[in-house]
């Protein structure tokens, strides 16, 4: 993780689980990091707890949903940090919403954030990789072990954004290759965490990882030697079987 002290991170959803890990982690290894959120007074409260981190946590508000807000986003980051060399696409939805009956606001905000919101992002960190001419940077979506299943009865829709996600890494991938660049993408799909978007049914009753796992999993991609890609890393707890 040397070589990335000092460059600049981006993390969505980082007001809480596990975009909250993954930019604390990334502050304490040196990286300035600004993290994205609805709820930026979180973020700024993290910050807070990071003073004696080698690097920096900056909030920025942002609705990734929002085309609008992401674009304003990328545009801070440029002014005040100099541009991006990593992305997290962090930020997701969850609702068990019903296909047959369910709120259509429910489903759009799931294809609105975990999808469009994701590839909007990506599309903004390669533009400000592509200005300033950084060909090793890195891009990861945290997907979930959903996007590889067959969807089941329940949160079909979620499971459908994430099977969204692992396309949309795989189909970079090779735009990445045909323009003979060094950029690497990444799908982390990790299984059942204790954050706020899982029932409580299922972590009183399931195996589960705690956010720092996850961010464990990045800190891992991201050390890897510059040759190396991780396409695809699943990370599930021991015994899950939902």
């Amino acid at each position: 993780m040397e070589r990335w002290s000092g460059r600049v991170a981006v993390v969505t959803g980082a007001s809480s689980g596990i975009g909250a890990a993954i930019a604390a982690e990334l502050t304490k290894k040196g990286l300035k990091v600004a993290g994205l959120a609805r709820r930026v007074e979180r973020v700024e409260e993290l910050s807070k707890s990071l003073k004696s981190a080698k690097g920096k946590l900056h909030a920025v508000k942002c609705d990734v949903s929002k085309e609008t807000d992401v674009q304003a986003a990328f545009k801070w980051v440029k002014a005040n940090l100099g541009g991006v060399d990593i992305l997290v696409n962090n930020a997701a939805v969850a609702y068990d919403t019903s296909l047959s009956s369910g709120s259509t606001e429910e489903l759009k905000r799931m294809l609105d954030l975990n999808v469009l919101g994701l590839s909007v992002c990506t599309k903004e960190a390669l533009q400000s990789m592509k200005e300033r001419g950084v060909d090793d940077g890195h891009i990861i979506h945290i997907n979930s072990v959903g996007g590889h299943v067959p969807p089941r009865e329940f949160y079909a829709m979620f499971s459908a954004s994430k099977h969204a996600v692992t396309a949309l890494t795989e189909g970079l991938r090779r735009e990445l290759v045909n323009l003979k660049s060094k950029i690497r993408v990444t799908s982390l799909s990790p299984g059942l965490v204790r954050t706020e978007m899982p029932p409580e049914k299922f972590l009183d009753t399931c195996p589960s990882l705690n956010p720092e796992d996850i961010a464990d999993g990045v800190l891992y991609v991201l050390g890897v030697p510059p040759h190396v890609q991780i396409h695809e890393l699943s990370i599930i707890p021991v015994g899950q079987n939902i």
